[in-house]
């Protein structure tokens, strides 16, 4: 293995042409730079130089050698400065796991635009995982950083998690609904409607989105109602469609607002206590600085969404 440092030596008398300048610049006395070069020339079975008493100059073989070295030792300079910009997670790849409610609420978008400004040669690669995907993706190290709606178990020896978003739900009726005027709605007004169910695609997957589903009609039925479930669709926006053509009422994440459609009302029911969780989960042993600095980031940018007026 050739040595770093011999063929920075060999660089500099080739520029040079004189042992005796390079020693100045390399900052070593002339014995040592000259030995160094002799035992490169022995390691290597060839004669880079020809010397006399007056100058020593690269032989033909040596031209070809110094080209290749120069080519080298930017190369290495180039890899130790990408090691140092990995190590400050100026630089490298993410990959992220998240379930649409991630995207609809703005947390991991907004995380990731914030990353973008100060890292924008960071790499990045998003995965619509359900939560159990995601959290045997953080096992097997394929995921960085995992928002999910059903986290790790307290007790998992490797996963870490965090609650960072309870989303309060919004009931969307169509606009031409009799219940749309009226001023105050009461868990009474709900009880014998037409309703839209959002069984998310990961239902058939996971059976603690089935339980989140079960979970969703028991808090009807602790505020008073149970929801008359007319049709299911696979995800909220879809719902929403259904909406808008008369077909039924939905319950919404407060975060999905901005995409409700022409013809829809949401309305705020300050008695009903359902929450659409969103976690954040990571492996507890953190090999990267970048994944750290990402979840800080995702943490920053959850609490500006929960809490916007907030100084």
């Amino acid at each position: 293995m050739l040595d770093i440092r011999q063929l920075q030596y060999f660089v500099a008398v080739a520029e040079e042409e004189h042992v005796g300048r390079a020693a100045e610049r390399l900052h070593i006395s002339q014995s040592p730079l000259s030995r160094q070069i002799a035992q490169l020339e022995d390691k290597l079975g060839l004669i880079l130089f020809e010397r006399n008493a007056q100058r020593i100059r690269l032989t033909r073989d040596g031209h070809t050698f110094l080209a290749e070295t120069r080519a080298f030792l930017t190369h290495g300079n180039r890899l130790e400065a990408l090691a140092k910009r990995l190590g400050r997670g100026d630089e490298g790849g993410l990959c992220i796991g998240y379930i649409d409610n991630a995207m609809h609420t703005g947390v991991l978008p907004d995380g990731l635009r914030a990353l973008r400004v100060g890292r924008p040669q960071v790499h990045i690669a998003l995965y619509n995982l359900h939560s159990a995907e995601q959290v045997e993706g953080l096992r097997q190290r394929s995921l960085d950083i995992a928002l999910l709606c059903v986290p790790p178990l307290p007790d998992d020896p490797d996963l870490d998690s965090l609650q960072i978003l309870s989303d309060p739900m919004l009931l969307a009726l169509p606009e031409a609904h009799p219940l749309a005027a009226k001023a105050e709605l009461t868990p009474a007004d709900l009880a014998d409607q037409e309703w839209i169910a959002v069984l998310h695609k990961v239902a058939v997957l996971n059976k603690d989105s089935a339980l989140k589903h079960d979970n969703f009609v028991a808090a009807c039925v602790r505020a008073g109602f149970t929801p008359d479930i007319r049709l299911e669709a696979t995800e909220p926006l879809t719902a929403l469609g259904l909406v808008a053509a008369g077909l039924g009422m939905v319950m919404i994440q407060r975060s999905l607002r901005q995409h409700v459609p022409a013809g829809v009302v949401v309305r705020e029911l300050a008695w009903f206590s359902y929450r659409t969780p969103l976690w954040l989960a990571w492996h507890k042993v953190n090999l990267r600085p970048l994944v750290g600095i990402f979840r800080a980031t995702l943490l920053a940018q959850a609490q500006v969404s929960e809490f916007p007026n907030a100084a």
